[in-house]
């Protein structure tokens, strides 16, 4: 067999082998899709036993920015940490039974529990979850209760940014500041605050990509470098549930193959890593981002394709 450095790395074309310590410059969140509306005789308490029928993964340049892209991506009608429950008909202990008990809900719960004042270290001694993790939650919770004091003109440039840098999207600010989301979007627009796409490239920009293999967030150069040829988008189908699967999936590639096929550029954007779209080499370009408007809308302004 051949040993490390005797392979290539196809990420930068070969430029270094696989034997080269990846520099990683990014934070990437998976989270598990689960269907238990679908098996109501299924228990819901997450155990060792696996129950989630998909995944999304996310990439962003910071943890908070990643979450709440991963959960935009899931497609279960939430855009962020969005409220599960009306805090003021709980009370702490109904509370503290859902940060304990591990459930695909949990995740929400904790958000809850934080927004309700319980303590970042009593959250953690809970869930048993690093208290790294619910500091990172908290700051987004505490981010959402200053915008609920403000309004969207309030919003200057410095603030949008700062927001979206966090991975809030133009939907959840459109409910924390009670606008229609193309509002939010339209401001943001105007204010230039716009997203720049970073090549996923295992090296931290050290050598050269060449491969398209890309995820959006808010700094100032953008890796991208769209071309000018024919193109066309193919939308995946995001994580896998019942009823959607991998058949979808295999439309996709084909779709993208054809289209190869009569000479037009193809760009896949999809969150599923379980996945052959998502494989770098199966378009000519591909976008790791959420099937969501503001996401897709903003790779179409930048592709125009």
């Amino acid at each position: 067999g051949f040993t490390l450095d005797e392979l290539s790395n196809d990420i930068t074309g070969g430029i270094i082998p696989s034997s080269f310590e990846p520099s990683i410059d990014y934070v990437v969140t998976k989270i598990p899709r689960f269907n238990f509306e679908k098996f109501p005789q299924a228990d819901p308490v997450l155990s060792t036993q696996m129950k989630s029928v998909g995944e999304v993964m996310a990439i962003g340049r910071t943890f908070q920015e990643s979450i709440q892209k991963a959960i935009r991506g899931l497609e279960i009608g939430r855009d962020g940490f969005n409220e599960i429950l009306d805090i003021k008909q709980k009370d702490n202990l109904f509370l503290k039974k859902k940060v304990a008990s591990p459930s695909p809900d949990r995740l929400w719960y904790l958000a809850e529990a934080l927004r309700k004042g319980m303590s970042e270290e009593e959250v953690s001694t809970l869930s048993k979850i690093d208290p790294w993790f619910i500091y990172q939650i908290s700051d987004l919770i505490l981010e959402e209760k200053t915008l609920n004091l403000l309004n969207l003109k309030n919003l200057d440039k410095k603030k949008m940014l700062s927001l979206k840098k966090k991975g809030f999207s133009d939907a959840r600010l459109s409910k924390l500041l009670k606008v229609p989301e193309n509002s939010v979007r339209n401001k943001r627009k105007e204010l230039g605050v716009l997203p720049v796409f970073k090549r996923v490239d295992t090296c931290a920009a050290e050598f050269e990509s060449s491969t398209a293999y890309m995820y959006s967030t808010y700094e100032e150069e953008c890796e991208a470098e769209p071309t000018t040829k024919k193109k066309v988008i193919v939308l995946g189908g995001g994580p896998n549930r019942i009823g959607q699967g991998i058949e979808f999936d295999y439309c996709c590639v084909h779709a993208s193959l054809a289209m190869k096929e009569e000479g037009y550029e193809t760009i896949m954007i999809n969150c599923n890593p379980e996945t052959v779209s998502t494989d770098y080499d199966t378009s000519d370009r591909l976008y790791f981002e959420p099937i969501t408007s503001e996401d897709v809308l903003s790779i179409c302004d930048l592709e125009k394709p």
